[in-house]
């Protein structure tokens, strides 16, 4: 079966390529706006000999990482204490509910008023996107609690911290490993965006001098490098999602699938 579904994906990638080749060659689109995949291929080849291009990934990738790294440990934190002191659920739910539906996007001009082009404006909106991902998995986790697990562990006398190990954390972990995931490629989107448009080092940064000095070919290998880059992180955001559920019941039966 995995070797089916391999064969057909190499299948489905390879008539997207000739496709990009063809479209451009035949006129249906001006190469100016559109180069085939060839030009945009020897376009990516050299920006991978270019040490400015490297610079650029390690800047996006720093970004990412630690934004994804903070929003994750302030979400947990925050999704665990919400849940379990006595009414601040209850107390933050309206404040949750105006927060969480701002776009990030729209906080581009107090991150530039605070601090300019630099790698905390990229933190600033990362940050505050990915928090959101992992806070709402981990309240819903938190409240899919067994009842009777909860009054059993208290009845042979657990504590608060205890109960939180043993009990709340293993029926938690799955939420919140999808809130990780789901925030990695958030972080990702907001890595760059906030790059193009701030103008914060990074691959968004290039693109936007490719673009603007109609570099084009240039302009569709960066983009492509970020496809792969987002790519990568989802395979290695589900890899380490199934290893650290691997005595989760979902995750025995995909493999036995």
């Amino acid at each position: 079966m995995r070797g089916t579904n391999a064969a057909l994906g190499a299948a489905g990638l390879t008539a997207f390529l000739a496709l990009g080749e063809a479209v451009p060659r035949l006129g249906i689109v001006r190469e100016a706006y559109f180069p085939p995949t060839s030009r945009i291929a020897s376009a990516f080849a050299d920006e991978l000999s270019d040490d400015a291009f490297w610079t650029a990934l390690g800047d996006t990738l720093t970004g990412w990482a630690l934004g994804l790294t903070i929003a994750a440990s302030a979400g947990i934190v925050a999704g665990v204490l919400l849940s379990v002191v006595p009414y601040l659920r209850q107390a933050t739910a309206s404040t949750i509910e105006f927060l969480r539906p701002i776009p990030s996007v729209a906080l581009i001009p107090l991150a530039v008023l605070l601090y300019g082009t630099e790698l905390r404006s990229v933190l600033l909106l990362v940050v505050y996107a990915s928090f959101w991902q992992v806070l709402i998995q981990t309240l819903y986790g938190v409240q899919d609690v067994d009842p009777v697990a909860e009054e059993t562990a208290r009845s042979y006398g657990l504590g608060t911290w205890a109960r939180i190990r043993h009990v709340l954390w293993p029926t938690a972990l799955p939420y919140v490993m999808t809130g990780i995931r789901l925030a990695a490629a958030v972080a990702l989107i907001l890595a760059i965006t906030a790059e193009l448009v701030i103008g914060a080092p990074g691959l968004g940064a290039r693109i936007a001098v490719a673009q603007n000095s109609q570099a084009v070919p240039e302009m569709y290998a960066l983009i492509v490098v970020t496809g792969i880059l987002g790519l990568l992180i989802n395979v290695g955001a589900r890899t380490v999602e199934r290893r650290a559920l691997a005595w989760h019941q979902s995750v025995r039966g995909e493999v036995a699938v």
